[in-house]
């Protein structure tokens, strides 16, 4: 077991943990607060890759580089939407509610990859629904338009948008892993830039640029590369185990820092969510080729 991976691993999903927390301190909207995280991150990740000497040793590919920029759409619209429920939206509700990606990532595989779904599986895909629907705070909901504004959406689409990534780069063998994440970052800042609101970064205070920094180099550069240089030295199992040190630091910030307090439905929301998915991962029988 490679203890120094794992090590690395773990403080990189710890750090993420508080992406939340640091979102809402920056007093930018989502676009734009992700726009200046991908120049962050092009500039941390760049340097990295070209002070390495990686760059000189990369293979280009036209199927490859094609698969990575529609992997960065996929992610930077991940980063949008989740930042949007942040905005209107307790931070546990939208992390739980993004923590479906892996079961999205199941019924993907199952539409595109010939892997057939078992009765176990499509029983915990209901019970994550449902869990999804009481940590929302259903009850609390006159109308539909009340519910479909109370960010439920924007996690959602998080959720599928960090599914959609996550499947698509299994796909993209030949880059390395700096050589992906440059050419996403870069992606970001090229859909972001026609739609951001420049006049959001006017009258922020010091604090605010602190935290906006912070989202920029420390949650995106530095963690990716704790990330990256990680992942690959450690099995399937152990990386999905240690992924969920990221919701768990969330919602502890969230609890200590901001007060969040569940109701009984919606603990028993997130008991749903987060049991449906470990015993999704974990259960090596969910799924069959047909």
């Amino acid at each position: 077991m490679n203890i120094n991976a794992m090590l690395k691993l773990t403080i990189s999903m710890a750090i993420f943990g508080s992406i939340g927390f640091f979102t809402t301190q920056t007093g930018l909207p989502a676009v734009e607060l992700v726009f200046i995280r991908c120049i962050c991150a092009t500039i941390f990740l760049g340097s990295l890759w070209f002070l390495t000497g990686g760059h000189k040793t990369e293979v280009w590919q036209k199927s490859e580089l094609l698969k990575t920029i529609v992997c960065g759409v996929f992610i930077v619209l991940n980063w949008v939407f989740l930042f949007k429920a942040f905005e209107v939206m307790s931070i546990s509700i939208a992390i739980s509610i993004y923590n479906l990606a892996p079961i999205f990532v199941l019924l993907l595989g199952s539409v595109f990859l010939a892997e057939k779904m078992g009765i176990r599986s499509i029983l915990a895909t209901i019970v994550c629904f449902f869990g999804s629907i009481l940590i929302v705070g259903i009850e609390s909901f006159t109308s539909i338009s009340q519910f479909m504004n109370s960010g439920f959406v924007w996690a959602l689409l998080s959720a599928i948008c960090y599914a959609l990534t996550m499947f698509t780069s299994k796909t993209i063998k030949g880059l390395s892993s700096y050589a992906l994440t440059f050419v996403q970052t870069i992606v970001g800042i090229i859909m972001l830039f026609p739609l951001c609101d420049f006049s959001a970064f006017q009258g922020l205070s010091q604090t605010n640029w602190l935290y906006i920094l912070g989202t920029g180099f420390i949650h995106t550069g530095f963690v990716y590369y704790l990330f990256f240089d990680s992942i690959r030295n450690l099995s399937t199992v152990i990386v999905s185990v240690l992924v969920f040190v990221d919701p768990v630091v969330a919602i502890l910030l969230d609890a200590v820092l901001l007060s969040f307090r569940p109701s009984l439905l919606q603990t028993l929301g997130i008991l749903m969510i987060f049991g449906s998915i470990l015993y999704t991962v974990f259960n090596p029988n969910t799924t069959s080729k047909k």
